[in-house]
């Protein structure tokens, strides 16, 4: 018998039932939601508290270790108890989070004694959802209205049931267009206008386009600034932090575009350090300076517009990216390996990390010398910048396209000046 194996599963069988227990405790008094252990007597119904919760986490446990069959009737008594529960007190209270609780407790308490950190991990996840009940209910019911709604499931559609079917592999000949990435691109634009509507109704405009700009740039720089680009035409008041926000999604990028080169090529990351620093720090610069500016926006509105994106948006940003993906593959065709470094800047334009991984390996293979590898970083960098300042003019006007690009531009410099003075 391990031994050692069955204490982990009863300690997580008992943490799991303590842990929801505890929740379900301080939340059962007050909130709407059944009352705890105390509360028995005052409605005549079946409470689970921290003891109930407890203690059937453990006789979920035995019943696991006494067979299926053992479970299965435990199930059932469970069953039981909180189909009597619901109908003793569904008048009252119509909510059903304690009698799921419950079920939650019995079944994760005995998957415990089979994967008892999987399980544990899970019990984390249901406790913080029952914890956040407040959140989630004011997230609902006041952040997100009928057309939030129908932008989110297209938004789902579109990431979990168009992009599984689109096919990853090349249909050129030239081995540049792949569907499934393209689909990508527009699910990432999709995806930056809903993170950015969110965040404007849940913190206001001065934080939430900038918080949620740079959470978006791990994803797509790009379509970040297409995505705040539109926001801006939609409601010019909103220029000054969705500045920033595109200007912090550039950030969350290059720590990307920083680790794809660390794990490529290492000794170029390190030869390329001060540039690549000094471009983050201009970059944070200006985002800082769009909030500080922000703070005193006049007018800033007090609602989001009716939609969170638009699909032609995206759509129309795929077909550009899949242009300059082609012209990329034809230079590769007709330069060969001395073409390689300017093919890589031409990637660049639309992604930047697939790039940033040609030259890495470029340069970890001896391909590049380093000098030239050095100055391609440089040269990805300021493609990048061109494509995502000609974006920003495209999406959002001219007042948000010049700050955007002169954003962009003082980081080009400051890293070239570094690479300068490294000598």
């Amino acid at each position: 018998m391990d031994w050692i194996g069955d204490l982990r599963g009863w300690l997580a069988a008992l943490g799991i039932g303590l842990l929801i227990g505890v929740v379900r405790e301080r939340h059962g008094a007050g909130d709407g939601d059944r009352r705890g252990d105390a509360g028995h007597a005052a409605t005549g119904s079946v409470r689970a508290g921290l003891r109930t919760h407890a203690v059937l986490a453990l006789a979920a446990g035995a019943a696991m270790q006494l067979g299926t069959g053992v479970l299965a009737v435990l199930l059932l008594a469970v069953a039981a108890l909180v189909v009597a529960s619901y109908w003793a007190s569904h008048r009252e209270d119509p909510g059903m989070t304690g009698e799921v609780a419950l079920l939650m407790t019995t079944v994760l308490a005995a998957y415990a004694m089979r994967a008892p950190a999987f399980a544990a991990g899970l019990a984390v996840v249901g406790a913080i959802l029952l914890q956040a009940k407040q959140v989630l209910h004011r997230f609902v019911r006041e952040l997100v209205g009928e057309r939030e709604m129908q932008d989110a499931l297209l938004l789902a559609a579109a990431a979990l049931v168009v992009l599984p079917l689109l096919p990853d592999h090349p249909l050129d000949p030239w081995g540049a267009l792949r569907p499934a990435f393209l689909w990508k691109f527009v699910v990432l634009v999709m995806a930056v206008g809903m993170a950015g509507h969110v965040a404007l109704r849940a913190v206001g405009a001065r934080w939430g386009l900038p918080v949620a700009g740079f959470f978006a740039g791990f994803a797509s720089s790009t379509a970040a600034v297409a995505g705040f680009g539109g926001r801006v035409r939609e409601q010019p008041a909103l220029r000054t932090p969705a500045v920033a926000a595109a200007l912090l999604a550039n950030v969350a990028s290059l720590l990307l575009f920083i680790a794809v080169l660390g794990a490529g090529a290492p000794a170029l990351l390190k030869q390329m350090a001060l540039p690549l620093a000094a471009t983050v720090l201009v970059l944070l610069a200006g985002g800082a300076l769009g909030l500080h500016r922000g703070a005193g926006a006049a007018s800033l509105p007090e609602a989001p517009p009716a939609r969170a994106f638009h699909l032609s948006h995206g759509l129309a940003l795929a077909f550009v990216l899949a242009a300059v993906l082609l012209f990329s593959a034809w230079m590769r065709l007709w330069f060969g390996e001395a073409g390689a470094l300017l093919a890589s800047a031409l990637v660049a334009l639309g992604e930047l990390h697939a790039a940033a991984a040609s030259v890495a390996q470029l340069s970890a293979s001896g391909t590049l010398d380093p000098r030239h590898a050095q100055w391609g970083v440089i040269a990805l960098l300021c493609a990048a910048a061109l494509s995502k300042s000609v974006l920003a003019f495209a999406s959002g006007g001219a007042a948000y396209g010049v700050r955007v690009a002169a954003g962009l531009a003082m980081s080009l410099f400051a890293a070239v000046a570094m690479q300068l003075l490294r000598g």
